[in-house]
Protein backbone atom coordinates (compact mmCIF):
# COMPACT_ATOMS: atom_id res chain seq x y z
CA UNK A 1 0.00 0.00 0.00
CA UNK A 2 2.96 2.24 -0.24
CA UNK A 3 3.32 5.36 -2.72
CA UNK A 4 7.04 5.17 -3.90
CA UNK A 5 8.92 7.58 -6.48
CA UNK A 6 12.74 6.62 -7.50
CA UNK A 7 14.57 9.68 -8.66
CA UNK A 8 17.99 8.85 -10.27
CA UNK A 9 20.34 11.61 -9.45
CA UNK A 10 23.33 10.73 -11.38
CA UNK A 11 26.96 10.75 -11.17
CA UNK A 12 27.50 14.69 -10.90
CA UNK A 13 27.33 15.54 -7.22
CA UNK A 14 26.41 18.80 -7.35
CA UNK A 15 23.30 17.89 -8.34
CA UNK A 16 22.57 16.11 -5.52
CA UNK A 17 21.82 18.84 -3.15
CA UNK A 18 19.46 21.06 -5.24
CA UNK A 19 17.52 17.31 -5.97
CA UNK A 20 17.23 16.19 -2.26
CA UNK A 21 16.38 19.72 -1.42
CA UNK A 22 13.01 19.43 -4.24
CA UNK A 23 12.37 15.86 -2.76
CA UNK A 24 12.25 17.80 0.89
CA UNK A 25 9.97 20.04 -0.12
CA UNK A 26 7.35 17.48 -0.88
CA UNK A 27 5.12 15.87 0.45
CA UNK A 28 7.17 12.28 1.53
CA UNK A 29 7.14 10.92 4.50
CA UNK A 30 10.38 9.61 4.24
CA UNK A 31 13.19 9.61 1.86
CA UNK A 32 15.63 7.25 1.15
CA UNK A 33 19.01 6.50 -0.07
CA UNK A 34 22.18 5.14 0.48
CA UNK A 35 26.17 5.18 -0.11
CA UNK A 36 28.37 7.56 2.47
CA UNK A 37 29.03 9.83 -0.49
CA UNK A 38 25.09 10.87 0.21
CA UNK A 39 25.14 11.32 3.91
CA UNK A 40 26.88 15.15 2.97
CA UNK A 41 23.86 15.73 1.46
CA UNK A 42 21.26 14.28 3.52
CA UNK A 43 23.24 15.78 6.56
CA UNK A 44 22.65 19.49 5.15
CA UNK A 45 19.22 19.61 4.04
CA UNK A 46 18.20 17.69 7.29
CA UNK A 47 19.01 20.53 9.06
CA UNK A 48 17.11 22.66 6.42
CA UNK A 49 14.12 20.48 6.97
CA UNK A 50 13.85 19.44 10.84
CA UNK A 51 10.50 18.04 10.17
CA UNK A 52 11.30 15.67 7.04
CA UNK A 53 12.60 11.84 7.69
CA UNK A 54 15.22 10.42 6.09
CA UNK A 55 16.87 7.06 5.82
CA UNK A 56 20.28 6.24 5.29
CA UNK A 57 20.06 2.55 3.93
CA UNK A 58 24.26 1.61 3.34
CA UNK A 59 26.54 4.16 5.58
CA UNK A 60 29.69 4.09 7.76
CA UNK A 61 30.10 7.41 8.10
CA UNK A 62 29.70 8.43 11.87
CA UNK A 63 27.98 11.76 11.32
CA UNK A 64 24.56 12.21 11.33
CA UNK A 65 21.29 14.42 11.75
CA UNK A 66 18.60 14.30 14.06
CA UNK A 67 16.22 13.41 11.46
CA UNK A 68 18.26 10.86 9.92
CA UNK A 69 18.58 7.13 10.60
CA UNK A 70 21.51 5.32 8.91
CA UNK A 71 21.88 1.71 8.71
CA UNK A 72 25.73 -0.05 7.99
CA UNK A 73 26.29 -3.62 7.82
CA UNK A 74 29.11 -5.95 9.86
CA UNK A 75 31.13 -6.75 6.68
CA UNK A 76 33.41 -7.71 8.81
CA UNK A 77 31.57 -10.69 10.12
CA UNK A 78 30.11 -12.08 6.67
CA UNK A 79 33.59 -11.34 5.31
CA UNK A 80 34.97 -13.60 8.03
CA UNK A 81 32.76 -16.54 7.32
CA UNK A 82 33.83 -15.57 3.14
CA UNK A 83 37.22 -16.51 4.37
CA UNK A 84 35.93 -19.84 6.20
CA UNK A 85 34.43 -20.47 3.13
CA UNK A 86 37.44 -20.09 1.20
CA UNK A 87 39.68 -21.82 3.21
CA UNK A 88 37.21 -24.80 3.48
CA UNK A 89 37.58 -24.77 -0.36
CA UNK A 90 41.09 -24.66 -1.07
CA UNK A 91 41.57 -27.59 1.16
CA UNK A 92 38.77 -29.61 -0.07
CA UNK A 93 38.37 -32.22 -3.14
CA UNK A 94 36.41 -30.27 -4.88
CA UNK A 95 36.99 -30.39 -8.96
CA UNK A 96 38.64 -26.97 -9.43
CA UNK A 97 40.50 -26.78 -6.00
CA UNK A 98 44.11 -27.25 -5.85
CA UNK A 99 46.21 -28.71 -3.50
CA UNK A 100 48.58 -25.14 -2.61
CA UNK A 101 46.96 -23.66 0.94
CA UNK A 102 45.91 -20.49 -1.00
CA UNK A 103 43.37 -18.17 -1.40
CA UNK A 104 43.18 -14.96 -3.14
CA UNK A 105 41.71 -11.21 -2.70
CA UNK A 106 40.90 -8.65 -5.05
CA UNK A 107 39.80 -5.11 -3.26
CA UNK A 108 38.97 -2.16 -5.50
CA UNK A 109 41.18 0.58 -3.56
CA UNK A 110 43.53 0.30 -0.22
CA UNK A 111 40.93 2.07 1.85
CA UNK A 112 39.13 1.36 5.15
CA UNK A 113 35.94 0.57 4.06
CA UNK A 114 37.51 -2.48 1.60
CA UNK A 115 40.12 -3.84 4.34
CA UNK A 116 36.93 -4.00 6.45
CA UNK A 117 36.37 -6.62 4.21
CA UNK A 118 40.00 -8.15 3.89
CA UNK A 119 40.84 -8.41 7.73
CA UNK A 120 37.97 -10.44 8.53
CA UNK A 121 38.56 -12.47 5.62
CA UNK A 122 42.06 -12.83 6.72
CA UNK A 123 40.67 -13.56 10.36
CA UNK A 124 38.08 -16.13 9.00
CA UNK A 125 39.97 -18.29 6.74
CA UNK A 126 43.14 -18.27 9.78
CA UNK A 127 40.10 -19.80 11.58
CA UNK A 128 39.48 -22.66 9.58
CA UNK A 129 43.35 -23.15 8.59
CA UNK A 130 46.19 -21.00 11.19
CA UNK A 131 48.76 -21.50 8.41
CA UNK A 132 46.94 -20.06 5.01
CA UNK A 133 48.29 -17.66 2.96
CA UNK A 134 45.98 -15.06 1.27
CA UNK A 135 47.24 -13.14 -2.42
CA UNK A 136 45.62 -9.51 -1.65
CA UNK A 137 45.65 -7.59 -4.90
CA UNK A 138 44.07 -3.72 -5.03
CA UNK A 139 42.82 -2.71 -8.77
CA UNK A 140 42.64 1.55 -7.74
CA UNK A 141 39.33 1.22 -9.21
CA UNK A 142 35.63 0.11 -8.72
CA UNK A 143 34.61 0.33 -12.33
CA UNK A 144 37.57 -1.44 -14.74
CA UNK A 145 36.50 -5.05 -14.78
CA UNK A 146 39.55 -5.80 -17.44
CA UNK A 147 41.91 -4.34 -14.49
CA UNK A 148 40.09 -7.08 -12.42
CA UNK A 149 41.05 -9.99 -14.69
CA UNK A 150 44.43 -9.08 -14.79
CA UNK A 151 45.19 -9.08 -11.68
CA UNK A 152 43.18 -11.92 -10.62
CA UNK A 153 45.03 -13.98 -13.25
CA UNK A 154 48.05 -13.25 -12.00
CA UNK A 155 46.81 -14.52 -8.55
CA UNK A 156 45.13 -17.65 -10.32
CA UNK A 157 48.15 -18.61 -11.71
CA UNK A 158 50.57 -18.29 -8.93
CA UNK A 159 48.75 -21.14 -7.50
CA UNK A 160 45.11 -19.46 -5.64
CA UNK A 161 41.94 -21.39 -6.32
CA UNK A 162 39.74 -19.01 -5.01
CA UNK A 163 39.79 -15.44 -5.06
CA UNK A 164 37.10 -12.92 -3.01
CA UNK A 165 36.02 -10.27 -4.99
CA UNK A 166 35.57 -6.50 -3.12
CA UNK A 167 36.00 -4.39 -6.61
CA UNK A 168 32.03 -3.55 -7.80
CA UNK A 169 31.94 -3.31 -11.38
CA UNK A 170 36.07 -4.33 -11.67
CA UNK A 171 35.61 -7.52 -9.52
CA UNK A 172 33.48 -8.74 -12.68
CA UNK A 173 36.71 -9.77 -13.90
CA UNK A 174 37.13 -12.03 -10.89
CA UNK A 175 34.69 -14.23 -12.69
CA UNK A 176 35.83 -13.97 -15.85
CA UNK A 177 39.32 -14.86 -15.24
CA UNK A 178 37.83 -17.52 -13.32
CA UNK A 179 36.36 -18.86 -15.67
CA UNK A 180 39.24 -18.67 -17.55
CA UNK A 181 41.01 -20.59 -15.62
CA UNK A 182 38.58 -23.13 -13.95
CA UNK A 183 39.39 -21.65 -10.92
CA UNK A 184 36.61 -20.81 -8.20
CA UNK A 185 35.68 -16.93 -6.52
CA UNK A 186 33.27 -15.80 -4.16
CA UNK A 187 30.58 -12.81 -4.83
CA UNK A 188 30.03 -9.49 -2.85
CA UNK A 189 27.41 -7.56 -1.53
CA UNK A 190 24.58 -9.20 -3.85
CA UNK A 191 24.29 -12.99 -5.18
CA UNK A 192 26.21 -12.24 -7.59
CA UNK A 193 26.30 -15.83 -9.11
CA UNK A 194 21.88 -16.07 -9.40
CA UNK A 195 22.66 -12.38 -11.31
CA UNK A 196 24.99 -14.50 -14.09
CA UNK A 197 23.40 -17.36 -13.82
CA UNK A 198 21.07 -17.17 -17.11
CA UNK A 199 23.66 -15.30 -19.47
CA UNK A 200 26.55 -17.72 -18.49
CA UNK A 201 25.69 -20.26 -16.47
CA UNK A 202 29.54 -21.47 -17.05
CA UNK A 203 30.63 -18.74 -15.06
CA UNK A 204 27.91 -18.73 -11.83
CA UNK A 205 28.69 -22.11 -11.50
CA UNK A 206 32.65 -21.05 -10.20
CA UNK A 207 31.22 -18.37 -7.86
CA UNK A 208 30.66 -20.76 -4.73
CA UNK A 209 28.54 -18.47 -2.82
CA UNK A 210 28.58 -14.45 -1.75
CA UNK A 211 29.04 -12.27 0.78
CA UNK A 212 25.79 -10.69 1.14
CA UNK A 213 24.41 -7.41 2.56
CA UNK A 214 20.99 -8.15 2.68
CA UNK A 215 19.91 -4.14 1.93
CA UNK A 216 16.43 -4.98 0.77
CA UNK A 217 15.55 -6.30 4.13
CA UNK A 218 17.52 -3.80 5.97
CA UNK A 219 15.07 -0.93 4.52
CA UNK A 220 11.95 -2.93 4.71
CA UNK A 221 12.42 -3.14 8.43
CA UNK A 222 13.62 0.25 8.95
CA UNK A 223 10.10 1.26 7.11
CA UNK A 224 8.23 -1.17 9.36
CA UNK A 225 9.80 0.53 12.74
CA UNK A 226 9.05 3.72 11.49
CA UNK A 227 5.71 2.93 11.04
CA UNK A 228 5.67 1.64 14.62
CA UNK A 229 7.08 4.56 15.67
CA UNK A 230 10.30 2.99 16.91
CA UNK A 231 12.67 3.97 14.15
CA UNK A 232 16.03 5.48 16.37
CA UNK A 233 16.52 8.48 14.16
CA UNK A 234 19.30 10.44 14.65
CA UNK A 235 21.43 7.54 14.94
CA UNK A 236 23.28 4.38 12.60
CA UNK A 237 22.48 0.80 13.58
CA UNK A 238 25.10 -1.99 12.79
CA UNK A 239 23.04 -5.06 10.74
CA UNK A 240 24.88 -8.16 11.50
CA UNK A 241 23.56 -11.58 11.56
CA UNK A 242 21.13 -11.39 14.45
CA UNK A 243 19.26 -8.71 12.38
CA UNK A 244 19.70 -10.91 9.35
CA UNK A 245 21.24 -7.92 7.36
CA UNK A 246 24.54 -9.82 6.14
CA UNK A 247 24.63 -13.36 4.93
CA UNK A 248 26.63 -15.86 2.64
CA UNK A 249 24.53 -16.57 -0.72
CA UNK A 250 23.24 -20.18 0.10
CA UNK A 251 21.45 -20.56 -3.38
CA UNK A 252 21.36 -23.69 -5.56
CA UNK A 253 24.84 -23.18 -6.53
CA UNK A 254 26.20 -23.29 -2.49
CA UNK A 255 24.22 -26.26 -2.52
CA UNK A 256 25.71 -28.19 -5.45
CA UNK A 257 29.12 -27.16 -5.81
CA UNK A 258 29.88 -26.97 -2.00
CA UNK A 259 30.16 -30.38 -0.54
CA UNK A 260 27.46 -31.01 2.56
CA UNK A 261 30.03 -31.54 4.98
CA UNK A 262 31.52 -28.04 4.31
CA UNK A 263 27.89 -26.45 4.60
CA UNK A 264 27.84 -27.69 7.73
CA UNK A 265 31.00 -26.65 9.12
CA UNK A 266 30.02 -22.82 8.06
CA UNK A 267 26.54 -22.83 9.57
CA UNK A 268 28.54 -24.27 12.90
CA UNK A 269 30.80 -20.97 12.19
CA UNK A 270 27.69 -18.48 11.44
CA UNK A 271 26.10 -19.91 15.19
CA UNK A 272 29.25 -19.18 16.89
CA UNK A 273 29.64 -15.11 15.02
CA UNK A 274 25.56 -14.81 16.43
CA UNK A 275 26.14 -16.57 20.02
CA UNK A 276 29.09 -13.83 20.17
CA UNK A 277 31.75 -16.73 20.56
CA UNK A 278 33.90 -15.26 17.55
CA UNK A 279 34.65 -11.98 17.83
CA UNK A 280 36.37 -10.24 14.41
CA UNK A 281 38.13 -7.31 14.23
CA UNK A 282 36.77 -4.26 12.88
CA UNK A 283 39.54 -2.54 10.79
CA UNK A 284 37.80 0.29 9.87
CA UNK A 285 40.17 2.45 12.51
CA UNK A 286 43.24 0.53 12.28
CA UNK A 287 46.16 2.62 10.87
CA UNK A 288 47.44 1.47 8.00
CA UNK A 289 50.73 -0.24 9.55
CA UNK A 290 48.17 -2.19 11.26
CA UNK A 291 46.85 -3.71 8.20
CA UNK A 292 50.18 -4.06 6.86
CA UNK A 293 51.24 -6.48 9.91
CA UNK A 294 48.60 -8.56 8.67
CA UNK A 295 48.95 -8.15 5.08
CA UNK A 296 52.39 -9.65 5.67
CA UNK A 297 51.98 -12.34 8.13
CA UNK A 298 49.74 -14.50 5.25
CA UNK A 299 51.58 -12.95 2.17
CA UNK A 300 52.84 -16.57 -0.07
Amino acid sequence: GAETKVIEMGTDKTKWEPTVNDIASQDWDLILSGGSDIIETFNMVAENYPDQKFILYDTDNPEIAANVYGMSYATNEVSFLAGAAAALTTASDMPNANPDNVIGFLGGMDIPGINMFLVGYIEGAQYVDPDIKVAISYAGSFTDPAKGKELSLVEYNSGVDVIFNVAGGTGLGVFDAAKEKMRYAIGVDSDQASLLQESDSEKANLIVTSAIKKIDKAILGAVKKYQEGALPFGTIEVMGFEQDGIGLAENDIFKSVFPADLQTKLEEIKQKLIAKEITVTNASTMETSEVDAIRNAVKP
